[in-house]
């Protein structure tokens, strides 16, 4: 008999307290209240992982993984905007590169690594569709460059920046290469990104029918709809709230500013990163990677082009490209995973090399 998914209790309560925690910092202040919403931030993060997967289990695979990232990609773009706008002067003008190149390192290193870790350390060897890996790594490596590296090169303008008419062309590329591929997912190939059947183990022969639970019901997820939306909002308000906090704590104790960009990212990816590590867990990898590189080529082919004409529209810059270190790093990594899921395929060595480069990156970001 098939388990039941429940809704839990604190993932309900937990984004309600955080609304009325958000209004009260009108009457409250302090280190010790900056905590506390803290508290409430990882709550409701932790809570949109919850509904995030109910509804992907309900609608199924591909659509709950892009439904995520672009849920994701909505807070993204929101604090980017958010924060650059409300920033003086010229500080904030590698926000949005900082930003997104650490999302980019966080997924291919961070996340997938972790990813390939947890799956290799309870099952030795997990499979997936090679043909979806391939089709999404190709897309996102051409909007890498096309952002993040080329601007270093062209000649129109200087210091990494596009002009406002390259910057424009160049953002619905990368907007048409991701509306692309997601019709590649979607409905073209939806084949290549379904999980390909597991071998089952000795173990789990004889609860076969108990492997996966029930799918929720419609009511189930339209209520979890509602509180994702919730969790997800409410992330976007406290993350840009306590972005002060973060700025002060940054510059107390002598960090790089880039290190803003890196919390953002994290904070952001939060909620794809721990669905991504608990569908490796249930070796469900094809999921674990549909989510990392569903939630990358998001992170670029829409941030990038909503940030872009915010930037045009309010007349303020944005550099864009990236400097050498940043660069060999980024193309270590593109390189490694792109032979490490080569042949559909992972083991621990894989995932242990991956998040070497992800150390390595923080590491270099602390202490340039």
């Amino acid at each position: 008999m098939k388990k039941k998914i429940y809704l839990l209790g604190w993932t309900i309560v937990m984004p309600i307290l955080a609304w009325i925690a958000y209004f009260a910092h009108y009457l409250v202040s302090g280190h010790l209240y900056s905590l506390i919403l803290i508290i409430f931030l990882v709550g409701a993060v932790l809570a949109a992982v919850y509904h995030s997967e109910i509804i992907a289990y309900r609608v199924g695979e591909p659509y709950g993984t892009l439904l995520l990232a672009f849920a994701i990609t909505v807070i993204e773009v929101s604090l980017i905007i958010s924060i650059m706008l409300s920033s003086k002067g010229l500080e904030a003008i590698t926000l949005a590169r900082d930003t997104v190149f650490a999302a980019v390192m966080i997924i291919l290193t961070g996340i997938v690594g972790i990813c390939i870790i947890v799956g290799a350390l309870r099952y030795r060897q997990q499979v997936f569709t090679l043909q979806g890996v391939s089709t999404a790594l190709i897309t996102l490596i051409v909007i890498v460059v096309f952002t993040l590296i080329l601007p270093n090169y062209t000649t129109s303008h200087d210091q990494g920046e596009y002009t406002p008419f390259q910057l424009i062309f160049v953002s619905l590329i990368c907007l048409l290469l991701y509306i692309g591929f997601t019709m590649v997912q979607t409905i073209r190939h939806r084949a290549f990104f379904m999980a390909p059947i597991p071998k089952p183990t000795d173990e789990d022969e004889d609860d076969d029918d108990d492997s996966l639970p029930e799918k929720p019901s419609r009511k189930m997820m339209a209520f979890s709809i509602v509180f994702l939306i919730l969790c997800l909002g409410i992330v976007v308000l406290l993350a840009k709230y306590l972005s002060k906090d973060v700025d002060m704590l940054v510059l107390k104790v002598g960090a790089p500013k880039s290190i803003v960009g890196i919390i953002i990212a994290g904070i952001v990816l939060l909620p794809e990163g721990l669905a991504a590590m608990r569908a490796a867990y249930n070796n469900r990898l094809q999921t674990s990677l549909n989510l990392a590189f569903g939630s990358a080529l998001a992170s670029i082919g829409l941030s990038i082009p909503a940030v872009a004409v915010a930037s045009v529209i309010g007349d303020f810059r944005m550099t864009l490209g990236v400097d050498l270190k940043s660069m060999l790093l980024m193309g270590l990594s593109l390189f490694i995973i792109t032979i490490s899921l080569a042949t559909g395929r992972t083991n621990i060595m894989q995932g242990m090399v991956l998040l070497s480069i992800f150390l390595l990156y923080l590491f270099t970001t602390l202490f340039p």
